[in-house]
């Protein structure tokens, strides 16, 4: 059995100007970190004596025969793109789903990192973030943008740039531990019960507004930086 943890993000500064159609014109800068709430995913190969070929556990118990017939989407698309079957998958997460915290990129790259362990494979980071990515954008077609999916794979506070051309950096965010705790000891996070409409992204904010918003990373690091 393979049990992977991926911890949830908190997004700081940023957000929007990491969707593709922003960044490929403008490109994009986000401000995010890692928290100690983790998202957990097991995976083992399901030995050959039941009458199912796929078990997968979540808030419901999927029993199936066929890959294609498994409801959950991120699980079903996840073996179709890694061509797996036979598999036993367990989902479980320390805060609920669509709580805003990057729980969908989350799953996406932990799902992938056990996948991928079955096989004896430790992917990098980079990949399981890029993997993530097509599953979320590509394949399922998902309102997400791409910082998700690198600030769960990395971890860590980072300051992640995206290019016009799609490439991208996430740089660490090196801060004396003193000002680490000041920032830690101002920052609040309340849970305010899920999020209505999920899936449904609304108008985003205009070219001038979102420009203002891209700034507001480096804008926050100087603040960080100059005490």
């Amino acid at each position: 059995m393979v049990i992977s943890r991926t911890s949830y993000r908190l997004s700081l500064f940023g957000g929007g100007s990491d969707f593709p159609a922003w960044f490929r014109l403008h490109g994009g800068s986000c401000l995010a970190a890692a928290i100690d709430k983790s998202c957990w995913v097991s995976a083992r190969w399901l030995p050959p004596f039941f009458p199912h070929k796929t078990r997968v556990v979540w808030s419901k118990i999927e029993l199936v025969k066929e890959r294609s017939d498994i409801e959950h989407p991120a699980v079903r698309a996840a073996l179709e793109m890694l061509d797996l079957d036979g598999v036993e998958i367990h989902h479980d997460g320390d805060l609920p789903a669509r709580s805003g915290i990057g729980s969908s990129s989350a799953f996406a790259v932990g799902l992938l990192h056990a996948l991928h362990g079955l096989h004896g494979e430790m992917v990098a980071p980079e990949r399981l973030a890029a993997e993530a990515t097509h599953l979320e954008q590509d394949l399922l077609h998902e309102p997400v943008g791409n910082q998700d999916q690198l600030i769960c794979a990395l971890g860590g506070f980072r300051l992640i740039t995206f290019e016009r051309d799609g490439t991208w950096r996430a740089d660490p965010v090196i801060l004396p531990p003193e000002r680490v705790r000041q920032l830690e000891d101002r920052l609040m996070l309340f849970y305010t019960g899920p999020r209505t409409g999920a899936g449904i992204r609304p108008a985003g904010p205009n070219a001038s507004a979102m420009t203002r918003i891209q700034a507001m990373p480096q804008e926050a690091l100087e603040i960080l930086d100059g005490g």
